[in-house]
């Protein structure tokens, strides 16, 4: 089992080419799954029923439909691999039933929560460069890693776009606004301060010099948040959310708005018709005379 594992692992990073964060994912589940069975269990002795008994497991411990779900794919993906690579002659997996998800409608920001978070006094280097961050993330729709991974010569400041390393290394060309790419710009100014004589080339820096990380970013948001009276629970993702739902609300095409979150299927964007179709009916009760008695 350990060594099937390995082998799979290597597949993900030399032939697939999966990023750091989605061999990590992998790692987890198959390594819980197979101390579940017994790290040294044959993997010609696995059988449908130790898949469903395992799921069935997971969801006595209180896991999450969705997590138990991303469990089963990582397993169905798993021995999609054995079967291509002619270790078992049979997929066992693929007769395992997914859990059934219900669609969360992803929560957005008003534009005057957006307005009222980026309203960013510019007294420090870190303000500088926290103004910066939330324009971008606002004003692209960038996933928090894209943003801390992104690279200064990621930035074309002529034509005005930026180079972004999405989800399975695929990379997208994403426009940057006025309000963006001038913030960047006054951040790029301070961006020395935070060098301190090293050499990074990531564009977001802590103050050490080195590049932010996600846990280092979502403590300054959690500290603005605190600042402006807004909810704890936003997170970088709802920006991202924000993003999309002020775009659609504004008469953006559903595929303009796939390409620059870069989804690879049209599906995962109409999430955000949902949220279109809410506000619709939130206008139409708040608004229309004969609504209420």
């Amino acid at each position: 089992m350990q060594v099937a594992i390995a082998d799979f692992l290597n597949y993900c990073i030399f032939e697939k080419g999966l990023t750091d964060a989605s061999i990590q994912s992998y790692r987890n589940d198959l390594k819980m799954f197979s101390k579940y069975l017994g790290d040294d269990i044959c993997i010609q002795k696995i059988t449908v029923l130790d898949i469903e008994n395992y799921l069935k497991h997971e969801f006595q411990s209180g896991k999450t439909d969705t997590t138990v779900a991303h469990k089963l794919t990582s397993i169905k993906n798993f021995f999609a691999y054995l079967v291509r690579t002619e270790v078992l002659s049979e997929d066992i997996s693929a007769t395992v039933s997914r859990p059934k998800l219900r669609k969360k409608v992803p929560r957005a920001l008003s534009v005057d929560d957006v307005d009222k978070l980026l309203d960013i006094a510019l007294l420090s280097p870190f303000d500088y460069r926290n103004k910066a961050m939330l324009e971008l993330l606002y004003g692209t729709g960038l996933r928090i890693s894209e943003l801390i991974e992104l690279k200064v010569f990621d930035l074309d400041y002529t034509a005005c776009v930026i180079r972004v390393m999405g989800k399975g290394r695929k990379e997208r060309i994403v426009p940057i606004g006025e309000y963006s790419m001038y913030y960047v710009r006054l951040y790029l100014e301070y961006r020395d301060a935070f060098l301190k004589g090293k050499n990074c080339d990531a564009l977001f820096l802590n103050s050490r010099g080195e590049k932010i990380s996600r846990q280092g970013f979502f403590k300054i948001l959690k500290k603005i948040l605190k600042e402006k009276g807004l909810h704890s629970d936003v997170s970088p993702h709802t920006l991202r959310h924000s993003f999309a739902t002020h775009l659609l609300n504004r008469g953006a095409d559903l595929r303009s708005i796939q390409e620059l979150l870069g989804h690879s299927d049209i599906s995962t964007t109409k999430i955000y018709t949902h949220v279109s179709d809410e506000k619709v009916k939130a206008d139409y009760h708040t608004y229309h005379p004969r609504d209420h008695k």
